[in-house]
């Protein structure tokens, strides 16, 4: 079989399964009694492994099965729940993912498996000793009342026996049937439900041991005990299972009707004693009760068909194109606005309208289906923090709060490596050892939050910790050592002098906390994202790093601006508000040149000299208050030409060293017009 056209699905679908798994076993390190989520993490594993043996990827399939014996020993309460069993568990799922990783970018690198599949043996087998020893009076006690191969220990019901005896009256033969699989069977669950295929093409299957979900799951030996109606005799119902491949035996009794209910009695107590399962309700249930409710089984399984396939997978780059096309259009329906107002023609402007209104809905929908939720760059974190958090021997609570808030992909894949980097430093240098906390009078659990929220245009996400917090007047020093004057400087300025690029030396990290490792990176990043981050600290309460981001990068509400003979662009989301220009309000200080509104000094930047633009400020010029996290600037232009929605083009190869634009866009007249980057200007 071709499985090729199945392996994007294959990739996807073990990666949401490996995210599940960290984060279950997150959670039951926490609640280690928690048998919901032992029982998915059971089966992801499962699934895990089905799709890996299908797809021919033996070594997957291999640890993830030796993983399973692992699970198998919490699920029937042999194994504790203990952080280093975990951590071996987490190991497992970091050289899954690398396995995974190397068959999407197709290196034919094979990961070494010996380590950890001794390491998960060592595990398994550790504890069956002790499970022998600690379980030996009751196993003596099963084994005593046990039966032999050729007996029988399915336990009926009354509802179970009714059907029974109505189908025997029907002149229907009713068997029990024994299937014991081969011991090298890799995949039980396939094997069983080919079986039950096999014999359904003949018959009824009305009870099952183990049940329809314990096979499923993969959670029996290789025996299965199955309650069948059918024309068929004793004998052809044994050939019929031992034709099926990888059975081993099979055992066929049939049920009178004078016995059905009499041998019941004799097994009620050995049943009870054998099927308790060890970790929570596995009773057996009936794999189908076609032969009592045949006419409603249809029913039932079109309400279940109405709840799935509510959503779509659609590959990435589609979406991406589908963007472009809608905004291409956004330019073209821009320009006919334009020409339409030289004809002033009512029955053109009335289908405009209407064409924009489409226009505007289509453009919503498509940045509401490109929008993802910041869930999904977060999930990965927790599992980050806990093993930070055993690598340090600090104790620390992570707390995760708003991680539905929703960005564009193209922020949400960029945005991962700067939170990593943050949430290190909080957890490496900003929460402090537990006798620092003791000492300091502190709780010895340090705790990181990572908090997001929107705000109008823009996305914040915050980083906070309760540690060290920033040491001032260490920041102060290591400034003046590199060559930056901080006369001047506000306590939050000098703080948020970390982000430079001289801070990152080893020095920073004993001096100022870390703080200043590799922030200059996290800065670059959230600015070419045309975000901004700041931090805000206090000494021996803790830090919080604040990054706001544009909730999408492709089409923005823009104020077009004209200095001199050129026509630029700037983002309404960094504006705060339009003022006239009055020479008089114009002041020095420092050399630099700042202008005085409602009480507040705010420094000026005449965009014409900072862009090397001819300019004429003879005529009524403007001056734009943009506000940067929390740097408000002022920036001088000749004139306003208006509100305009645009789209976002970048600016390719050649210019993207260009610091001053983010890109640039098309206006309706064809016009090529540059869009300011405001947090890199100030």
């Amino acid at each position: 079989m071709d499985t090729s056209q199945y392996l994007s699905m294959f990739l996807e679908e073990s990666m949401e399964n490996l995210q599940t798994l960290n984060e279950s076993l997150l959670e039951l390190e926490q609640n280690p009694e928690d048998i919901d989520r032992l029982n998915e993490i059971f089966r992801v594993a499962h699934t895990i492994k089905g799709m890996a043996a299908t797809m021919g990827f033996g070594d997957i399939a291999e640890l993830t099965h030796k993983m399973e014996d692992v699970l198998s020993e919490f699920r029937e309460g042999q194994l504790k729940v203990t952080q280093d069993v975990v951590t071996v568990l987490f190991d497992c799922l970091d050289t899954l993912e690398k396995m995974v990783n190397n068959i999407s970018e197709e290196v034919d690198e094979k990961v070494d498996i010996t380590n950890i599949m001794k390491s998960l043996e060592k595990i398994a087998e550790g504890n069956s000793n002790e499970k022998v020893e600690d379980t030996s009076s009751e196993q003596h006690e099963i084994v005593a009342t046990s039966v032999g191969e050729e007996e029988f220990l399915l336990q009926l019901n009354e509802y179970d026996k009714d059907v029974i005896s109505e189908a025997i009256n029907k002149e229907f033969n009713a068997f029990e049937c024994k299937i014991v699989l081969s011991q090298q069977t890799l995949l039980k669950s396939a094997r069983a439900f080919l079986i039950f295929q096999d014999i359904e093409e003949h018959g009824e299957i009305i009870k099952s041991s183990p049940s329809a979900e314990d096979i499923e799951n993969e959670n029996f030996d290789f025996t299965m005990e199955l309650v069948v109606l059918t024309k068929l005799t004793s004998d052809s119902m044994k050939e019929l299972i031992l034709n099926i491949s990888e059975v081993d035996k099979v055992f066929v009794k049939q049920i009178e009707t004078n016995n059905v209910i009499n041998s019941q009695a004799s097994k009620n107590k050995v049943q009870a004693k054998e099927i308790e399962p060890a970790v929570g309700g596995n009773q057996a249930k009936p794999v189908a009760t076609k032969a009592a409710t045949k006419e409603n089984k249809p029913n039932t399984q079109n309400k279940e068909h109405k709840k799935v396939h509510q959503s779509v997978r659609v590959d990435l780059e589609r979406i991406d194109k589908l963007m472009n096309m809608v905004s291409e259009l956004v330019i073209h329906r821009t320009r006919l606005e334009q020409i339409s107002s030289s004809y002033r023609s009512p029955e053109l402007n009335e289908t405009l309208e209407q064409v924009a209104r489409i226009t505007s809905d289509l453009q919503d929908i498509v940045m509401k289906i490109r929008m993802l939720p910041l869930d999904v760059v977060f999930n990965r974190f927790p599992r980050m923090i806990r093993d930070l958090s055993v690598e340090l021997d600090k104790e620390m609570e992570f707390i995760i709060e708003g991680q539905d808030t929703e960005l564009d992909r193209t922020v949400i894949d960029e945005i991962g490596e700067p939170l990593i980097h943050l949430l290190r430093n909080a957890a490496d240098h900003g929460v402090e050892s537990r006798e620092k906390r003791i000492a300091s009078g502190k709780n010895p659990k340090g705790t990181i939050k990572l908090v997001a929220y929107q705000e109008g245009t823009k996305a914040v996400i915050k980083v906070q910790d309760d540690g060290a917090g920033i040491n001032v007047e260490k920041v102060k020093a290591k400034a003046e050592r590199v060559g930056i004057n901080t006369d001047g400087m506000s306590d939050f300025d000098i703080k948020n002098l970390i982000f430079s690029q001289g801070f990152s030396t080893n020095e920073v990290v004993t001096d100022i906390s870390g703080r200043g490792v590799g922030m200059d990176v996290v800065k670059t990043k959230i600015s070419a994202l045309g975000g901004t981050v700041d931090v805000i600290s206090e000494e021996g309460k803790g830090s919080s790093f604040i990054i706001k981001l544009p909730l999408t990068l492709q089409i923005i509400q823009a104020l077009l601006v004209k200095v001199g003979e050129e026509t630029l662009a700037i983002s309404l989301g960094f504006i705060d508000r339009v003022i006239d220009y009055k020479e008089d309000k114009i002041k020095k200080t420092n050399g630099k040149e700042v202008i005085i509104y409602r009480d507040t000094v705010i420094p000026l930047v005449r965009l014409g000299q900072k862009l090397d633009i001819n300019t004429n400020h003879n005529g009524k010029n403007f001056v734009i208050i943009v506000k940067v996290g929390e740097k408000v600037v002022g920036l001088l232009v000749d004139s306003l030409l208006g509100q305009q929605e645009i789209v976002i083009k970048p600016l390719g190869k050649t210019l993207e060293q260009s610091k001053e634009y983010i890109g640039a866009t098309i206006l309706g007249d064809g016009l090529v017009t540059l869009i300011l980057d405001v947090a890199a200007l100030i």
